[in-house]
């Protein structure tokens, strides 16, 4: 969520994403598949044609159509997409997939949304490094996490052709921070939250002053990437 201090790295680390993403929607027909908040649909907004932003919550598609009036908003089931067969350019499902319980269902309604040509932007935590050494997911919310190589099945086996598989990860002013840390600044938040304790001022200001700029996105050795990032493309 935007504007709470102590979720500022994580809003931060899905803002990197959409911000590098959002070239491929300019100029375009943008449905972002799972809008959440919204906050990521409108600065895809600034660039696109038009944005249509889906969720299922009732509460949240009524928020996003009040905060974000640039926004066409619907409200349904990522399953079953409420648009006509080849009706955008682009579709969006940034943080969403590993939510789903049809994953493979959901990537060809995708396809079928899509126009050809057309291209669906993914991101999602990497499950080699979000729950290393676990059958199931570490965060209770998540049906399936993937890796870099199960992502990319997914899409060539729905019919996409993959153009980019890369990963996001830190870039050098959060490296140093996690030096600074004695460890991890993700480690150092979910020990806070599992324990309940206190924020200390020193991991609150880090958390803080972190910035979309101290993400990066690089085609190399993805496996060890935080979050995977693929560009799929419909024939």
């Amino acid at each position: 969520m935007p504007g709470i201090e102590v979720e500022n790295y994580w809003f931060r680390r899905h803002e990197a994403a959409y911000l590098a993403l959002a070239e491929h929607c300019a100029g375009a027909v943008v449905l972002e598949a799972g809008c959440g908040e919204g906050y990521g649909a409108d600065l895809l907004a600034g660039v696109a044609a038009r944005v249509i932003a889906l969720d299922y919550d009732e509460l949240t598609a009524a928020h996003v159509g009040r905060a974000y009036p640039r926004l066409d908003v619907l409200r349904g089931n990522l399953a079953c997409l409420p648009l006509a067969d080849s009706s955008v350019d682009v579709v969006a499902n940034l943080q969403v997939i590993e939510h789903l319980w049809d994953q493979e269902g959901f990537l060809l309604e995708c396809l079928r949304v899509l126009r050809p040509g057309g291209r669906l932007i993914v991101t999602t935590p990497n499950r080699i490094t979000f729950s290393p050494g676990r059958d199931t997911p570490l965060n209770p919310f998540h049906t399936r996490e993937l890796s870099g190589s199960e992502l990319d099945g997914l899409l060539r086996d729905a019919g996409f052709t993959v153009q980019l598989l890369a990963g996001l990860g830190h870039g050098p002013a959060l490296r140093e921070l996690d030096a600074r840390l004695g460890g991890s600044i993700i480690d150092a938040q979910v020990e806070v939250a599992v324990s309940g304790a206190p924020w200390s001022a020193e991991l609150l200001a880090a958390v803080s002053s972190v910035t979309s700029e101290d993400f990066e996105i690089s085609e190399q050795d993805v496996d060890a990437s935080l979050d995977l990032v693929a560009v799929a493309v419909k024939p």
